[in-house]
């Protein structure tokens, strides 16, 4: 140590760079972190735990118009979107103090700051009250990802996702541009919370990447729910307009709007980084290149997270922290797969979905049995409430495993988790069959769906 500060420096106070820090420091390791904002990083502060909690608020909406089939009069209600703020930002700060107290204890020293790469193992830390030094055994970079807007006219009047927790006022019309879970999840959450929201798309459909099956079944249901859904349409530009936006499209069009939300994907949080004079490598995107241990081409210098633009999830950056400070100060044995990632899209209605899709599948198996259900849930039956649920297996003819599980529904992310367990642990379609149904549930149509598609 006589050579070194500390053994690990971790730059980014994020998930990931919190996980890292705790679980070395945990193994005896010296370890110091920077962190120039609050605590979590981007999913805590400004994205999955508020989303979360505003999608909670706007499914409230839903719920009150429900309840009139249940012999229920719930009279006039009325959105106070202030204490809604307020409430979000209370628990925000109080889960930053859980983190905080979670590295303290640990015994990491947090340094409030802006870090930089001077090489390998020197860091350059600056802070309201100056600059210093640092020298580091092992650096970890892991400053996650940030919002990306393109050049357009009127750009300096759009807002990110990093924004919308805190918009005043309450925009009653939203433009939201982008296709993406970010896109859809807010233009779910605010038409819920009463905006109207329109959602300009430029390609034929939203959510690139996700089952085929599930676009258009969720794009439908977003549009039952009163989201204008615009596809195959372009911003040309954003101008003012009186006392609101005016949102001109590729066809002269023009859309009215309070606010616009650009969600059109985010990038590396790279500048100022350092990193080219430290010699690490990055892609084209500035996505800093690691190998499987999570080291950089400069091997005392490693990234893990949305910086390395791998899979952008928290969760995912939780288990490379914890792959990583095995690496470094465990015996190495931990790995991360990256098969069968689970994951959610908090739109109205929910998505869930682990393992391939339908067209990934078909490229990878020879033979390919697709089950499919749509039905209206239970809840529903009683209202007016048009919501409808899809369900979608997908089975490898050979095996007989079940390599993908697709649901767009009510609490679909809570259901999907469980079934994530037995398609990593590679269960067939047989023993989903053999599996007794839990009633009357929605969950238990992925056990009782029998008879596969034809072709």
């Amino acid at each position: 140590m006589s050579d070194f500060d500390c053994d690990l420096f971790v730059i980014g106070g994020g998930s990931g760079g919190v996980r890292a820090a705790r679980m070395a420091a945990q193994r005896g390791a010296r370890v110091l972190l920077a962190e120039a904002a609050a605590l979590g990083g981007t999913c805590v502060n400004v994205g999955c735990i508020p989303k979360k909690l505003y999608s909670y608020a706007a499914h409230f909406a839903q719920d009150f118009s429900d309840a009139a089939g249940f012999g229920w009069d719930v009279g006039r209600t009325r959105l106070d979107w202030q204490r809604l703020k307020a409430n979000r930002a209370r628990e925000i700060a109080r889960l930053n103090g859980i983190y905080e107290h979670l590295l303290r204890s640990a015994g990491v020293e947090m340094l409030r700051g802006w870090a930089s790469l001077v090489d390998g193992h020197t860091v350059n830390l600056r802070t309201t009250d100056g600059a210093r030094r640092v020298r580091a055994r092992h650096i970890l970079v892991a400053t996650g990802g940030t919002p990306s807007v393109p050049e357009l006219p009127g750009r300096e009047l759009v807002v990110t996702s990093d924004a919308m927790f805190d918009l005043e006022p309450f925009p009653a019309r939203l433009v939201v541009v982008g296709a993406g879970y970010i896109a859809c999840e807010f233009a779910s959450i605010f038409q819920g919370l009463g905006a109207q929201v329109t959602q300009v798309v430029r390609g034929a459909q939203v959510l690139r990447g996700f089952d085929e099956d599930v676009r258009q079944f969720v794009a439908q249901e977003m549009g039952k729910h009163g989201i204008d859904l615009r596809l195959g349409a372009e911003v040309r530009a954003v101008q003012r307009a009186g006392a609101g936006l005016a949102v001109t499209l590729a066809d002269g069009r023009v859309v009215e709007a309070d606010a616009v939300l650009y969600a059109t994907g985010r990038v590396p949080n790279v500048n100022g980084l350092g990193l080219d004079a430290a010699g690490v490598r990055q892609a084209p995107s500035g996505a800093i290149e690691v190998d499987a241990n999570y080291a950089t081409s400069v091997p005392s210098v490693h990234a893990l997270g949305d910086v390395t633009a791998r899979v952008q999830l928290t969760p995912v950056a939780l288990g490379e922290a914890m792959v990583l400070v095995d690496h470094l100060f465990g015996d190495g044995k931990r790995q991360l797969s990256y098969e069968f990632i689970p994951t959610a899209v908090f739109t109205h209605p929910n998505i869930g979905t682990v393992g391939l899709t339908e067209d990934q599948a078909r490229k990878a198996h020879p033979k390919v049995r697709v089950f499919r259900s749509e039905f209206k849930a239970l809840k529903h039956t009683l209202s007016e409430n048009t919501e409808r649920t899809l369900m979608k297996l997908v089975v490898d003819g050979d095996t007989d495993r079940v390599v993908g599980l697709h649901m767009v529904g009510a609490d679909a992310g809570e259901i999907v988790q469980g079934f994530a367990v037995a398609l990593k642990a590679g269960a067939t379609k047989a023993v989903f069959d053999s599996t007794v149904g839990i009633h009357p549930t929605a969950a238990e149509e992925f056990v009782t769906m029998r008879e596969p598609l034809p072709g």
